[in-house]
């Protein structure tokens, strides 16, 4: 296949990052098709992407027509056979389990045409992990978004299954998408931005848990040394609590790390309150306005 055959890319999880992935293939001229297990998540995610829309016409990324364009080739559908039947390219962002991935993709296979490619959003799993499962694995790969208000970054990482046409096709559509490809040698948990950034999380909620210091100070200490609009708190906000604590949780149970393992129940103690984070309007801090998003965050505290 060639880069000008694929036209329709299937989003499977519509949650923060598939549909943040979804708009921005359609912002780049592709029809894009939402997939999830809900129509509330659906719509919640047509929702977002309006918000989105709007966040790019802002920055001057995209003008009021071309947001509006893109918005117009988003769909959804909770049925897999219409979401797959003509699906030229899959982003995968369900949660973070090798099993629940290589039993969808599996069920995609049966679906989508023989060329399609598929590629997971896994922030933390190695895509060897579930490549059999997939049905193609000589046409997978990972193929991992940040946050795409914020960077352009995209990491590719293939599995030694992974064909050379395959990889060389998914750096095409990354350029083809205005982002800039971060091509991974070999396979590695975390890639290479998360692979530092779950290491700083690992601290700081370890720090947190042992009440060595609290969210907030542990927040101002990175902040105030590194010069960072927000901590890995704020951080872990933005990603979505539920999203980290199943990474965290993963990890603990499948190392039995004793420190993890307290870590991941310190993390749940806010995904069972339904504080998520950021799209929840409250995770670590309240939302829309953050306590480290105020210029006061950073000064001298006075004394109680």
């Amino acid at each position: 296949m060639q880069l000008d055959d694929i036209r329709r890319v299937l989003i499977i999880g519509s949650g923060t990052m598939g549909q943040q992935i979804g708009f921005h293939c359609a912002a780049g001229g592709y029809d894009v098709v939402y997939y999830d297990i809900s129509q509330e998540l659906l719509d919640n995610a047509v929702k977002r992407a309006k918000r989105l829309a709007d966040r790019y016409v802002k920055a001057n990324r995209l003008t009021p027509e071309a947001a509006d364009e893109a918005l117009k080739r988003i769909h959804t559908t909770k049925d897999p056979e219409e979401a797959g039947r003509e699906a030229d390219f899959i982003s995968e962002s369900i949660p973070e389990d090798p099993e629940l991935k290589g039993r969808v993709f599996a069920q995609f296979n049966d679906i989508c045409p023989e060329h399609t490619i598929f590629t997971t959003n896994t922030s933390s799993l190695k895509p060897s992990m579930f490549a059999d499962a997939t049905g193609r694995p000589e046409k997978f790969a990972a193929f991992h978004f940040h946050d795409v208000r914020i960077t352009n970054v995209v990491d590719i990482m293939p599995h030694p299954g992974t064909s050379q046409e395959t990889v060389l096709l998914i750096e095409a559509f990354a350029e083809r998408i205005g982002l800039l490809p971060i091509m991974l040698k070999k396979e590695n948990y975390g890639y290479v931005f998360n692979a530092m950034l779950m290491e700083l999380f690992r601290a700081a909620q370890s720090l947190a848990a042992k009440g060595v210091a609290s969210v907030e100070d542990i927040d101002r200490a990175w902040m105030g040394v590194m010069h960072t609009p927000m901590g890995p708190f704020g951080i872990m906000d933005s990603i979505g609590l539920d999203t980290v604590w199943k990474i965290t949780d993963y990890w603990a149970n499948k190392l039995q790390d004793k420190n993890a393992l307290a870590n991941a129940e310190f993390m749940k103690q806010y995904v069972d309150s339904g504080h998520l984070g950021a799209k929840t309007g409250q995770g670590f801090y309240r939302y829309p306005d953050p306590a480290y998003a105020n210029p006061g965050f950073l000064e001298k505290k006075s004394k109680k």
